[in-house]
């Protein structure tokens, strides 16, 4: 749906807005308009990508302030030790899902395997994390979240007024109407929550129709979580991470490690982690430590589990995507079995 025109007199109330002098708290500010930054904004996008003062004047008349995004983004269940977080997505209605779009798409996630080389189930698992294969893909207005984290929530103000900037050249260039859309509290959209930035950079036409269309294209949605990973450097057929273990003294030694494998496994077996499974000892991993009850698991995080934290920036989160997964091809994988078996098992 094209963006409606402002009519006559919502410009003039806009523009009396812009003139009214600043007061009161964010909290209580009746319309983004009275606030500074937000006439600096609608300056530059007027400067910089020739927006219409006017248009975007009557748009931020409708747009208001979300104390509850800040709430929500302030305690993302990544702050959650893995043992709780590892239960929010590894259910059987996940699985289940998963295998039923799995079937429902098979055509559409084999050609996205051959052209991206990224694997079906990781495909599936992502989508599958983030809206319950399309079921669920956010209450709040895109443009409400972008506005309130940029305005609202100092942390992290300059990026999502980078991401504010990204939805309104996004909507202008999908002629959508900037608040048509719901999201994430962090402003992710459709089927693969993309950001603003995100989805101008990766998304693609899968189906061909001339759109990229992350909302009702299924095979755009599949595509584009393939190409995304596939830019983000996805190896085909190499793996993901490797069960490891740690003995306790040199555990507590351990340097601190983030998300990008920057350790030879050879290194890392110097320092105490030993790897379980087949692994070259000049591949690169991170330790990732996963909390339980009693104690941690530890695995070494390989170049496809870092891929993956690309998507979202938590290894709890590439974890869980990588177990999804495999929970799900191994179900299919029986499946077929039986299927190929006469429905014996």
């Amino acid at each position: 749906m094209r963006p409606r025109l402002p009519s006559t007199i919502q410009i003039v109330r806009g523009l009396l807005l812009l003139l009214l002098p600043l007061g009161g708290s964010a909290a209580n500010a009746e319309s983004y308009l009275e606030r500074a930054e937000l006439r600096a904004f609608i300056d530059e996008m007027v400067a910089r990508h020739d927006f219409a003062r006017p248009a975007l004047v009557e748009l931020f008349t409708q747009v208001r302030p979300r104390p509850e995004i800040v709430k929500a983004i302030s305690n993302p269940a990544e702050g959650k030790p893995w043992h709780e977080y590892r239960r929010i997505f590894l259910t059987e209605s996940r699985i289940e899902g998963g295998l039923e779009f799995w079937a429902r798409h098979q055509a559409l996630l084999d050609r996205a395997e051959r052209e991206f080389g990224v694997p079906a189930e990781i495909i599936v698992a992502i989508i599958g994390i983030e809206t319950r294969y399309g079921r669920y893909r956010g209450k709040f207005p895109v443009i409400e979240a972008l506005a309130t984290l940029a305005f609202d929530y100092p942390k992290r103000s300059k990026f999502f007024r980078s991401e504010l900037e990204q939805y309104l050249l996004l909507t202008r260039e999908e002629g959508i109407d900037p608040m048509s859309l719901n999201g994430s509290y962090a402003g992710a959209m459709g089927g693969p929550q993309f950001i603003s930035s995100s989805y101008r950079r990766y998304a693609v036409d899968f189906d061909g129709d001339g759109r990229r269309d992350l909302w009702e294209s299924d095979a755009d949605i599949i595509g584009s979580v393939a190409n995304y990973f596939a830019v983000h450097g996805w190896r085909t057929g190499d793996r993901i991470v490797v069960p490891a273990t740690v003995p306790g003294p040199q555990a507590d030694g351990l340097p601190q490690m983030g998300l990008k494998p920057e350790h030879s496994v050879e290194r890392l077996r110097q320092l105490g982690v030993v790897a379980e499974g087949e692994v070259d000892d000049d591949a690169m991993a991170t330790v990732v430590a996963l909390e339980q009850p009693d104690g941690h698991d530890y695995w070494l995080g390989l170049h496809n589990f870092y891929v993956i934290t690309r998507y979202n920036h938590s290894a709890l989160y590439a974890m869980a995507a990588y177990q999804l997964s495999r929970e799900i091809a191994a179900r299919r994988a029986d499946q077929v079995a039986r299927s190929a078996n006469g429905g014996k098992g």
